[in-house]
């Protein structure tokens, strides 16, 4: 934090699943953590990833399945 009391923004992303608003992927050291705003996300609410990309592939899986297509992989990561 700057000397000037100016609190950085913290970057986020909308995390949407056919239209439908699932949650939230904000920036964090070493990846981005999900938060979840839908009950479906649980699973993934609080989880942090190593990009982008893998937070809205979960999602959507989760979202649309109920489940992890590959949880062998996703416990890898």
């Amino acid at each position: 934090m700057s000397g000037d009391g100016i609190i950085p923004m913290i970057q986020s992303h909308v995390i949407d699943v056919n239209g439908n608003f699932v949650g939230a992927a904000v920036r964090r050291d070493g990846g981005y953590q999900f938060v979840a705003v839908d009950t479906r996300m649980q699973t993934l609410n609080g989880t942090v990833w190593p990009n982008l990309a893998t937070v809205e592939r979960l999602a959507r899986q989760l979202y649309i399945a109920g489940r992890f297509v590959n949880p062998d992989a996703i416990a890898a990561q």
